[in-house]
């Protein structure tokens, strides 16, 4: 058996009982097998068991109080993956489904990612299966900074800097950010994501949104093609979807179709942004509301969103949101091109279905890096207490997710496999982690 595959069967003894964290490691390593195993000094060095396995694993209990005075405890987690080219840096993940398998996952993948990015960033994630929604702002306080309470002592701001993700908005980090200085007595970078007025970036609201649209619309032109006059559905209708919208428009498409984990609405005539905003960011409420606004609008309860006819589909919500039979429905109508800007939206089967049929197809390790790296770069504007204007903060992030692709793109070629951005994103991340690792010793 070769070196890769020893490594992979090891890994699935070992976390028998994390499918999420077992699904990434296996796409990934079988992209990189090729690759790795013509290179015997990654075998000799540990390479990918080292690459797999997390430094550092933090579980630990949140207690806090509701508002009726019960008492309630959820479970906290902190993975720092590795930080071979950086601190850990990911984000902070608040939701029912959370376990340790999804955050092993989450970190896993956020090691590639980061280096994707070309910034020095290691890679981490965390989280909670505490659910905001429904919670008072109080609540939503309470358990915060009980989070924080425990979490402080495992980050810093060149150990380990945490940012949001699913249910960690400006509200939360606010929150976790108030109580880590009120701890540590200390005003530092050590939350990205943060408010405008204590140390937050322009664009990193939708950094992931327009990253991801900024790296579909390098892809199409280098293609002889573009996203002008284009339908395109996207999953979600949180701050990913709702930027990736955004600049859908202002490039001349047409984003006709958002959803929730309830259902989607399609909207024929293109979806309105600012109607979305004021029911998702201002009110809370589930998208269904749209159609109290856009009268020949459509909602439907349940899946199916990838049953609408499109020439482009974003992904944004969730991981294996996106089936084999979704992506077979996407080929039949038509859709040439998939980016994926949630964290492994679409299921394995899926991804075969997309590379048979020669669709232009982007994981989200390379094509949702915006919000990471925009991250980044808060960091380094708070480092040197400056506040870059909207006009360069964009920029730098344009040329970062254009980067990327050129990057996933000339690997893929380098390999013999041009247009497989999978192997390209695998094999790019990986290079530059596996190198500092070499460089580093057996740590």
């Amino acid at each position: 058996m070769s070196y890769t595959m020893n490594v992979l069967e090891k890994v699935k003894k070992q976390n028998p009982n994390e499918p999420e964290f077992l699904q990434a490691v296996t796409e990934t390593l079988v992209s990189l097998k090729p690759y790795v195993d013509s290179r015997p000094e990654y075998e000799k060095a540990g390479i990918l068991e080292r690459l797999c396995e997390p430094e550092r694993v933090i579980l630990f209990r949140v207690p806090w109080v509701d508002d009726s005075g019960k008492v309630h405890v959820n479970k906290g987690y902190r993975v720092q993956f590795n930080s071979a080219i950086g601190p850990y840096k990911g984000g902070l993940r608040f939701h029912p489904s959370v376990s340790l398998s999804i955050i092993k996952f989450l970190g896993f993948e956020q090691v590639l990612k980061n280096s994707l990015t070309g910034l020095p960033i290691g890679g981490g994630k965390g989280g909670s299966d505490f659910d905001p929604k429904g919670k008072s702002d109080r609540e939503v306080m309470a358990f915060c900074q009980s989070f924080m309470t425990e979490l402080y002592r495992h980050i810093g701001e060149d150990t380990d800097v945490p940012a949001g993700d699913i249910g960690v908005g400006e509200r939360e980090i606010g929150i976790l950010y108030g109580q880590y200085k009120r701890i540590v007595n200390s005003f530092s970078s050590v939350l990205t994501g943060k408010g405008l007025s204590y140390g937050g970036s322009l664009v990193r609201c939708e950094a992931t949104g327009y990253g991801l649209v900024y790296l579909l619309d390098e892809m199409l032109r280098q293609h002889g093609n573009s996203i002008e006059d284009k339908t395109v559905v996207i999953s979600g209708s949180g701050n990913v979807a709702i930027y990736a919208a955004e600049k859908v428009r202002q490039l001349g498409g047409k984003p006709v179709a958002l959803s929730d984990s309830n259902g989607f609405v399609y909207d024929p005539e293109g979806i309105d942004i600012s109607i979305v905003k004021e029911i998702k960011e201002k009110n809370r409420c589930r998208i269904s509301e749209y159609t109290k606004y856009r009268k020949h609008a459509v909602y439907t309860e349940g899946r199916g969103i990838w049953s609408i006819k499109c020439d482009i589909a974003l992904p944004c919500a969730t991981q294996n949101e996106l089936t084999e039979e979704d992506a077979k429905e996407l080929v039949k109508n038509g859709c040439f091109a998939v980016c994926e800007g949630a964290n492994m939206p679409s299921t394995p089967e899926a991804i075969h279905v997309f590379l048979q049929n020669k669709i232009l197809y982007v994981p989200g390790k390379a094509s949702n890096a915006g919000g990471v790296a925009v991250s980044a770069l808060e960091m380094s504007q708070n480092a040197m207490r400056l506040a870059w204007p909207l006009e360069k903060a964009d920029q730098k992030l344009k040329e970062i997710m254009t980067n990327i692709y050129n990057n996933i793109a000339n690997t893929a070629k380098e390999v013999g496999q041009e247009d497989n951005f999978v192997v390209g994103a695998n094999i790019a991340g990986f290079k530059k982690v596996a190198d500092a690792m070499l460089r580093q010793g057996i740590v």
